[in-house]
């Protein structure tokens, strides 16, 4: 196989293949991230063609979200089971179906079915899990720096891929845009067949930075049913007290970056008068900072104390958001709330997955971190709800961003009292 000759040729040259794991999986979240947020440069184009309204359109969408949340578990038991790559191949032959049947839908129910429940479930097997278990199996150093890098795979994909979906659909049609996702999919499940592998021990190798001399244990066996193990995976890690305080952190962090600035910072900034090409643009600027941020997380989360790390992130996140509603609007007050809250969108994520790697174990990270990750998808899903009401009823989202500002500064408080050294959890 390809990925045999290249790992002796990269040990020759005293490279890891870890990295070329990290590359295939930072291009499959890249593609991924995509497929998640290009529905969204679909729905003018589908309420002019086919008189839907937001509503009905937000419905299909707001059903992939869940599924990209709740898929996560149970998408770490099917790798621990059948491995990375075919899961992965599995999540990209979804979605790819999935937008390439919609290019032929005429009906709402087909909207919901194939871009609710077909591209939710097809992303949410290669979310944020995948890279976290990729960090966890093939990385014992630099490990913060390899989550850093591959979350940022998700601020990329939108950067890359909006931008240039939006002009195609301008020009050719919402179709042909989807046809260009497609064919990116197509070069990602490539790349996967190729160079993909489920550990290090399937190429000979040891972990990147283990140097131990040890035979290393083989993994123990995954043949329990995949309901059972997210299940049980689920029911062994709440007997632990640091998972509580990591799932309630993520379901803060989820209700402060998604559920709320991505979907509400924009009709936020027309209340004030900001017309929606820039508040568009503020978005993207903080996807750029997002992108350094995460990053610069990863390196030091290798380095730093990680409760310190999400004590910092989130207390500097809350403190951004109760800014926001006194910064009149105005450049440099948005300019300012930018930079502070771009660069710690979604930092918080390498951090906790040390921390759950820590307590877990590399085997079983996947799988509880799918849980946390869960908890933050319905963090968003809690605080998109909750501003929509908070506008309709008083007329005004600021409540909404007060709320989020002091749920972060709670999270900044209790994420110290997990121990400095966590102990493992019995499994």
């Amino acid at each position: 196989m390809i990925s045999t000759w290249l790992a002796a040729a990269l040990t020759r040259r005293n490279l890891h293949y870890g990295w070329v794991m990290v590359a295939v999986t930072f291009l499959t979240g890249l593609i991924s991230a995509g497929a998640v947020g290009a529905p969204g440069v679909f729905i003018v184009p589908l309420q002019q063609e086919f008189g839907w309204s937001t509503a009905e359109i937000s419905s299909a969408l707001s059903i992939r979200f869940i599924l990209f949340g709740l898929m996560a578990p149970f998408a770490a038991a099917l790798m621990n089971r059948y491995g990375l790559r075919n899961v992965t191949l599995a999540g990209q032959l979804i979605i790819a179906v999935g937008l390439i049947a919609s290019v032929a839908m005429t009906e709402l129910w087909q909207l919901v079915l194939l871009w609710g429940i077909a591209v939710g479930i097809g992303t949410g097997l290669t979310a944020l899990v995948l890279g976290a278990t990729v960090a966890a199996r093939w990385f014992v150093h630099r490990r913060g720096l390899v989550v850093g890098i591959l979350t940022a795979s998700v601020a990329t994909g939108q950067l890359v891929f909006l931008p240039l979906l939006a002009m195609l659909t301008e020009r050719y049609g919402w179709r042909a845009a989807l046809l260009l996702l497609c064919a990116a999919l197509g070069v990602a499940a490539c790349a996967v067949v190729l160079a993909m592998r489920d550990r290090p021990a399937d190429l000979g190798l040891r972990p990147y930075g283990d140097h131990g001399s040890e035979p290393l244990p083989l993994p123990p066996p995954a043949n329990a049913p995949i309901m059972a193990a997210a299940l049980g995976a689920l029911r062994d890690a709440a007997k632990t007290r640091v998972f509580w305080i990591l799932f309630a952190t993520f379901f803060i962090c989820g209700a402060s970056t998604n559920g709320l600035i991505q979907v509400h910072l924009i009709p936020l900034c027309a209340d004030f008068g900001i017309p929606q090409v820039q508040a568009a643009g503020l978005l993207a600027a903080m996807g750029v900072l997002d992108f350094f941020g995460t990053i610069f997380s990863g390196w030091l989360s290798d380095r730093y104390d990680n409760r310190w790390l999400l004590f910092w992130y989130y207390g500097l996140r809350g403190l951004s958001l109760l800014f926001l509603p006194f910064s009149d609007f105005s450049f440099y007050g948005l300019s300012l709330f930018a930079l502070f809250y771009g660069l710690d969108w979604i930092a918080t994520v390498p951090p906790t997955v040390r921390l759950t790697a820590q307590t877990f174990g590399a085997e079983r990270a996947g799988l509880v971190f799918g849980w946390i990750f869960a908890g933050h998808q319905l963090g968003a899903a809690t605080a998109a709800f909750g501003a929509g009401l908070s506008r309709t009823l008083l007329l005004s989202y600021l409540p909404a961003f007060f709320a989020a500002g002091a749920l972060c500064l709670i999270a900044a408080a209790i994420v110290l009292t997990i121990a400095r050294h966590p102990k493992p959890a019995a499994t």
